[in-house]
């Protein structure tokens, strides 16, 4: 007979949204209880997402840099690279970190449940042990924060172990000499950027006509033109139409405008067109919550769905899937659940490609804008212009301001470079703090920095700024 356990809060899912939010309850005495499979929380972005990846681009930076550093009469070796110690070292971070999540597990007296769970009505869980033993919970709330898994095509699905997600992307199981990536978003350019400093020949494949789809495309252009000279091709414009297993391979074949070679044979392809909602095979038709087209989790302001004792966060509620806005969906669920007035509205959520250069943008993009048809005024700093910059040998980069044009509020900002994941939260706190121009530009910036491209796109708003002769038009 299956036991049956009792909670006040039941987390199901311990990523980013997951065991902040238990954390936040724990810290605000509630009785919580965590049910997931790892041994400790972290979820998809510690285990096999961001942080794993984010060790190999600083691999990726470093191995770029000691080429890039002939230009400055500095000369290296080619590097030797130790596949199997490299991969050590990612594991080792991806330890530490969810190590030390779980020692706040027990400093907070969360229980953890290592399992699977399902409902069986609106405060009833069934609980799959990953030792096989089943038993059930009882709960007052519930945040379920079940994350994601990637998309595949079906159409594309091929039963070999030469084709990876971003998953199997990540064991380094080898560095091939020709890799195939199918989708030019942010985790699909992020893993080409990796294999590429490793050694691969990388190739990029994407439906529409630019790179990184949601960014602008003055930001998007500056990473194109970097990733150009490090990638075998960028195809754009161009779908994958077939794909064959070859005994030492795949043939792929490709449909499109501007097509060079219509069939070519790779020793590995990437699938990366996106992450699909963990909303199925969780027991959601027992319950009165709901889901949209596309499975994500229908969520009000509090992020309470259709049973208001359950909360949803992160992927599973709904895009960006980003593990940043995960964790600030949780705390907002907490504080609900906790009698506190809360509600999910943030002005800006931020958002980070970490290639070289990063890309990163914040609030509302000059897309949207033109879509919406809103009235802005929108201010560029190239890099080329930054004594920071200069002495870093990257003027390649980008600082823009998206403003109201009559109250001059900052509306979005966008930052195209090295270290712009670091900057744009200067744009963020800008947007949520409804600052103006003014206020950025009447900021003082420490000198010489890139956080001053800020303060002087602030200026070009205004037409004065220091390093960039541009006039107010009128003046």
């Amino acid at each position: 007979m299956s036991e049956t356990l009792k909670t006040h809060l039941a987390v199901i899912g311990a990523g980013p949204g997951g065991y902040a939010a238990a954390f936040l309850a724990a810290d605000l005495g509630m009785d919580v209880t965590i049910i997931d499979p790892e041994v400790n929380p972290g979820g998809v972005c510690l285990y096999r997402g961001c942080i794993p990846s984010k060790a190999l681009l600083h691999v990726a930076k470093l191995l770029n840099e000691s080429q890039e550093a002939a230009r400055w009469g500095i000369h290296f070796q080619k590097p030797q690279i130790d596949l199997d110690q490299l991969r050590s070292w990612k594991e080792s971070v991806v330890q530490r970190l969810t190590g030390g999540l779980g020692m706040l597990v027990k400093q907070r007296k969360i229980k953890h449940i290592r399992g699977t769970a399902s409902f069986l009505d609106a405060n009833t869980l069934k609980i799959i042990g990953v030792d096989g033993q089943k038993s059930q919970l009882q709960f007052n709330y519930a945040i379920l924060s079940t994350g994601s898994r990637p998309a595949k095509i079906q159409a594309l699905s091929l039963d070999s172990p030469r084709v990876m997600n971003s998953t199997r992307a990540l064991n380094l199981e080898e560095v091939p000499e020709n890799l195939l990536v199918i989708g030019a978003g942010y985790i699909g350019l992020e893993l080409g950027t990796v294999y590429a400093a490793l050694g691969s020949k990388v190739h990029v494949v994407e439906m529409l006509p630019n790179i990184l789809p949601g960014a602008d495309k003055d930001l998007s252009n500056v990473l194109y033109k970097s990733i150009e000279k490090k990638f075998a091709s960028i195809m754009l414009n161009t779908r994958v139409a077939e794909m064959k297993a070859l005994k030492n391979g795949v043939r792929v074949r490709f449909e499109g405008e501007n097509v060079a070679q219509e069939e070519q044979t790779f020793d590995r392809v990437l699938i990366s067109i996106g992450r699909t909602p963990n909303s199925d095979g969780i027991g959601l038709q027992n319950t009165r919550i709901k889901t949209d087209e596309r499975g994500f989790i229908m969520v009000d302001e509090q992020r309470r769905t259709h049973e208001p004792n359950i909360y949803a966060i992160g992927d599973v509620a709904g895009e960006p899937m980003l593990a940043h806005k995960a964790s600030h969906e949780g705390f907002v669920a907490v504080e609900a659940i906790h009698g506190q007035k809360a509600a999910f509205e943030p002005a800006a959520i931020p958002a980070v490609v970490f290639t070289d250069p990063e890309i990163a943008w914040a609030g509302l993009t000059e897309t949207e804008a033109k879509k919406q048809g809103r009235k802005v005024e929108v201010a560029r700093f190239p890099w080329a212009a930054s004594g920071r910059a200069i002495t870093m040998d990257r003027t390649d980069g980008l600082t823009k301001l998206i403003v109201d044009a009559e109250s001059k509020r900052i509306l979005g900002v966008g930052i195209a470079g090295p270290g712009a994941g670091e900057l744009i939260s200067e744009g963020v706190l800008a947007i949520e703090m409804a600052a103006n121009a003014t206020d950025l530009k009447m900021t003082i910036h420490p000198h010489p920095t890139l956080s001053e491209t800020l303060m002087e796109t602030a200026e070009m708003i205004f037409g004065t700024s220091t390093h960039i002769y541009r006039p107010k038009r009128g003046k």
